[in-house]
């Protein structure tokens, strides 16, 4: 193996930690973005272009991860097909509770109200990202993927 494949391979796990704090910082924008604005007010709109936006990445992080980098990891690692199960289960969970985020943003919630609903986000997203990032990065860091990373990881 070359050094720029080596680089390359690690390049997959140090990707997942960038988009992982990328999320996570988009969260914590998200969140003060709500604890500061009312959703009655004109600059709402700010507020939910945060939302939207947070949604949109995770979202779009989950199912990259569903097409591009599971079913390599599946093929090249099959003892870990009972963890990338489990991922997107959380995946589907995530994104059901994203749904009631954006179903509460369209009814004009309170505040405090999409703060409840980012909490909840939050606590399972943290716990996802820690679980997948101690059974995967690892795996990463030797993986023979050639794919994009916006593709993998999705558009952030």
């Amino acid at each position: 193996m070359t050094e720029g494949e080596k680089t390359r391979l690690i390049a997959w796990a140090d990707e997942m930690r960038r988009v992982h704090d990328r999320l996570r910082t988009a969260l914590r924008v998200t969140q003060e973005a709500i604890a500061a604005g009312d959703p009655a007010e004109p600059a709402a709109r700010d507020l939910l272009l945060f939302c939207h936006g947070f949604c949109a990445a995770l979202t779009g992080h989950h199912e990259g991860e569903d097409r591009s980098l599971f079913p390599a990891i599946g093929a090249a690692h099959p003892e870990l097909r009972d963890t990338i199960r489990y991922l997107e289960q959380d995946h589907s969970m995530i994104g059901h509770l994203l749904g009631g985020l954006q179903a509460a943003i369209d009814q004009a919630a309170t505040p405090e109200d999409l703060g409840k609903h980012l909490e909840g986000i939050a606590a399972i997203m943290e716990s996802h990202f820690r679980y997948e990032e101690r059974k995967l990065l690892g795996v990463l860091e030797s993986l023979a993927l050639d794919a994009d990373v916006g593709e993998v990881f999705g558009p952030l």
